[in-house]
């Protein structure tokens, strides 16, 4: 029988047209699912209050928790955290007789605004619901000004942490600033529990604390090269850096600076102390791939009481420019001296860098005789490792005072001159 005849054209009209019904009445279900959003039933905060970190400064008490996504389908009618959106709830007791500003990019330089995140669950066809959702949204966010002898609550929608949430929370008054940072726990991480850990690492042990800069400055002096393999076999990258200071000052200054907590896989090839990482923080660019990281693992021993951290400082090969599919190479890029440079620039306008000095111990390796990290990576330094120390911010950049541990500054004229008569 002729395809076109009569019949068979009734046929396929027909089945085209069943088609067509069908995929019609999937689309209006799909818009319809959409569209059922309501507003949810009254959210109980006593959850979050339990397990709340507090701190206070001057007469101002902060209280904040990172929501479970369990908590934030409950509170918003929507899997917020399925967008890449952290919520986290805060609070804010302002026991002063000044009205008080919270100043939310310094908690995030990418911050979510509330009407941002609403859109992402926008339905089509539905401008109703969705203008109730945003107006859900907005209520449910934290908002300014905080009046005097007054208590306000209320939602931030943050880049997502991992592992432990550094909060870091700048609060203004008249001519004075109220500086917070917190070390939130993540429900629903399931390695939240051993980074808590790094908080209270060594403090019940007995260990060497250094009173006076230079005994310091000798014990540095001392440590290896690099990290390794975790059989020890095998070289990691060095550590190019040393971070000194309260471990909230240090946090804050790499959360200003946009650092957020981003482990990789591969970051737990590194061993120090018998251990991988302590933690790894990253600054994430364009297109999503991770530019710098630093690595780092608490020493055992302090300074005056306060952490001393060895630290990665690295990027991939590609930095900026890497693809987002290979942005997650454990090849670190082979001038490292660039990228601790970097960061010494970073920490300068973080508004927490107290000191800055150069201390031997990585050894020098020309670019033409490089040295072999992990996974056949090569490296070339200068030799030095950067000590930054950390105060509480804010502190400008002519506070910022340069101890004379090693004359980086002198050297470096002299490889100029030298390369120049060459």
């Amino acid at each position: 029988m002729d395809a076109t005849s009569p019949k068979n054209v009734k046929r396929s009209s027909g089945a085209y047209l069943a088609f067509t019904l069908l995929a019609i009445n999937a689309l209006c279900l799909s818009l319809a699912g959409c569209a059922t959003w309501k507003t949810p039933p009254t959210f109980d905060e006593s959850g979050l209050r339990s397990r709340a970190v507090s701190a206070d400064v001057k007469g101002v008490r902060l209280s904040a928790a990172v929501l479970s996504r369990e908590d934030s389908e409950r509170m918003f009618g929507v899997d917020i955290n399925r967008q890449e959106v952290q919520p986290i709830w805060i609070e804010v007791k302002n026991g002063t007789d000044q009205a008080l500003w919270y100043l939310r990019y310094g908690t995030d330089p990418n911050i979510f605004s509330p009407l941002e995140v609403a859109w992402s669950f926008h339905a089509a066809f539905s401008s109703q619901s969705n203008a109730t959702l945003d107006d859900y949204f907005d209520s449910l966010s934290f908002q300014n000004p905080i009046a005097p002898r007054s208590t306000q609550d209320g939602i931030i929608f943050t880049n997502p942490h991992q592992e432990i949430r550094l909060l870091n929370v700048d609060i203004l008054g008249q001519g004075e600033i109220f500086p917070f940072t917190l070390f939130l726990y993540i429900p629903d991480d399931v390695n939240s529990k051993r980074a808590h850990e790094l908080l209270t690492r060594y403090a019940e042990k007995k260990v060497t604390d250094y009173q006076d800069v230079e005994s310091l400055h000798d014990r540095l002096e001392q440590l290896g090269c690099c990290a390794s393999s975790a059989d020890g076999k095998e070289p990691g990258d060095p550590i190019n850096v040393i971070l000194v200071g309260h471990l909230e000052d240090i946090s804050a200054a790499a959360v200003r600076r946009g650092f957020r907590a981003q482990k990789l896989e591969y970051d737990d090839n590194q061993y120090l102390f018998g251990r991988p990482p302590d933690i790894v923080v990253r600054k994430t660019n364009q297109g999503g791939a991770p530019a710098n990281w630093i690595r780092g693992w608490l020493a055992p021993f302090r300074y005056q009481g306060e952490a001393v951290i060895l630290a990665q400082a690295g990027r991939p090969v590609g930095g900026r420019f890497v693809p987002v599919e290979k942005s997650k190479s454990s090849i670190v890029h082979p001038n490292v001296d660039d990228v601790r440079n970097t960061l010494i620039g970073d920490m300068m306008y973080s508004g927490g860098l107290g000191k800055l000095a150069f201390v031997a111990g990585v050894g020098e390796a020309g670019r033409n005789r490089p040295r072999q990290s992990l996974n056949g990576a090569n490296y070339y330094t200068d030799g030095k490792r950067a000590v930054l120390f950390f105060v509480t911010r804010p502190r400008s950049l002519s506070e910022v005072e340069i101890l004379d541990w090693y004359p980086i500054i002198e050297l470096r004229e002299r490889e100029t001159v030298r390369e120049n008569q060459h």
